[in-house]
């Protein structure tokens, strides 16, 4: 749910986090406090706002530790513009890979989609009633709404007066108040109607990714408009086109020059770029080739950190308030690898600490979406019931962490790779097992699982 950014402490942030993260309280501390500074900063006077700088964070840590949830619920959190983009993106063998300009193209567009749907929302009621009415016109060809007719009783012929002395009705006739009601009922959704849709007549374009062809960052939808579309008939259910119509009249209700507007503003000043693998583009001194790339890219990077203008098909955007946070395990490079401009740019490391046997039972069954809820729900669209004592979980929990010792070290990942093979021939038989309720015991556990973390070799392929 998201709620407004102005209202929420830091405490009250690293509490929403904690329905979703286990442990890592350094981590939550951290974004939590960068987060709350874009709201202090918006209550400091014009001279001084546009000199604090957003606190930019590296985490650091082993894959699967919960770096990329931390920063995907905050967004979700605040509902400010988020993506997450991928540092080795930008890099190929030998040469530079994608425009690194193209994260801010692709947080803007991000802005103007939830901008347009919370606007759209304001519309809704406006977008319903010209819906109905239009449905209404298509189920009744030939009743129009302001239909004009003779106020002749039943039974008597009509007066032979002229057309511009005829009494008008008001726009509701009778049979169209009678749909109007079937309408809302819900009684004529399969009913069929002729509606008509715009069939876009762009040749099949291809726009290659690079620095020279990221420029060619054209509108097509403007020039959708240029061109125009043809138009054709398409018979449907009257559920199908209301779709269509609704989604037509609130394009036409909302002012696409205001969403771009909000978008450009709330992308530059509560925007969310989440940086991941940075550490894949850290050069070290002694080697060479490859590394050519990796410094030019954190190069391209340091620009749009420090605070540049990018133009995007909504606008200029300045990036200088856009908060940056980025990831990486660092296994075989360290932060100082990263050239020193780039370091400076994110003043704020967080270390987050490789996960036990104790957070994994905390994983499987704290968090809202905890794993051991998912997989019992999944089930239980079978008519399955999966029942969990204590003592499996525990031991799901140690071998979790013993085969992560034992073998690559991939966190929190682990446990999908373990649950799945426990419970991989109940999900295969669970229509045949319908209406049973399944305990899930610590000997059933072992009994799935031994084989597998006996043999080294073998989890090292399954697990």
């Amino acid at each position: 749910m998201r709620r407004d950014l102005s209202e929420l402490t830091p405490r009250e942030i690293v509490a929403e986090l904690d329905r979703y993260i286990i442990g890592q309280v350094g981590a939550k501390k951290a974004v939590a406090i960068a987060l709350r500074n874009r709201v202090r900063r918006q209550r400091l006077p014009d001279e001084l706002r546009d000199e604090v700088a957003p606190k930019n964070i590296i985490m650091i840590g082993p894959t699967g530790v919960g770096k990329t949830e931390i920063a995907r619920r905050l967004s979700k959190l605040t509902g400010a513009p988020f993506i997450k983009v991928e540092a080795t993106k930008y890099t190929e063998v030998g040469y530079v890979g994608r425009d690194v300009e193209s994260m801010v193209r692709d947080l803007v567009s991000v802005a103007v989609a939830l901008v347009k749907e919370e606007l759209q929302e304001g519309v809704r009621e406006e977008a319903e009633k010209r819906t109905e009415e239009q449905l209404l016109d298509l189920l009744l060809p030939g009743v129009s709404g302001q239909q004009r007719t003779r106020d002749v009783s039943p039974g008597t012929s009509a007066p032979a007066t002229p057309d511009d002395q005829q009494p008008t009705v008001p726009a509701e006739s009778g049979t169209r108040e009678k749909f109007r009601q079937r309408l809302r009922e819900g009684k004529l959704e399969d009913k069929e109607v002729e509606i008509q849709v715009t069939k876009s007549q762009f040749p099949a374009i291809e726009i290659f990714s690079g620095s020279s062809f990221e420029e060619m960052d054209l509108n097509l939808g403007s020039l959708g408009s240029l061109l125009g579309g043809k138009k054709k008939r398409k018979r449907t259910t009257v559920r199908s086109a209301r779709e269509t119509i609704m989604q037509e009249e609130m394009e036409k209700l909302v002012d696409q020059d205001r969403v771009s507007e909000i978008a450009r503003e709330r992308a530059e000043q509560s925007g969310i770029i989440f940086i991941d693998e940075i550490d894949k583009i850290a050069a070290k001194e002694q080697r060479g080739g490859v590394d050519v790339s990796r410094e030019g890219v954190q190069r391209d990077i340091l620009p749009i950190v420090e605070g540049c203008r990018v133009n995007t098909k909504f606008g200029m955007v300045d990036t200088s308030h856009i908060l940056f946070i980025a990831a990486g395990a660092f296994h075989m490079s360290k932060p100082s690898d990263l050239i020193p401009e780039l370091q400076g740019r994110f003043p704020l490391r967080v270390e987050l600490e490789a996960l036990g046997e104790d957070d994994f039972r905390q994983i499987l069954t704290k968090p809202q979406n905890a794993l051991i809820r998912q997989y019992t729900e999944l089930l239980a669209t079978e008519g399955v019931s999966l029942d969990f004592r204590d003592e499996a979980i525990a031991e799901i929990s140690r071998i979790a962490a013993e085969v992560n010792s034992k073998t690559e070290n991939i966190g929190a990942r682990r446990l999908h790779t373990v649950l799945e093979l426990l419970l991989e021939e109940v999900s295969f038989e669970a229509t045949e097992l319908q209406g049973q309720t399944i305990p899930i015991t610590k000997d059933y556990v072992r009994e799935r699982l031994a084989g597998v973390v006996e043999d080294q070799d073998l989890s090292r392929y399954i697990l």
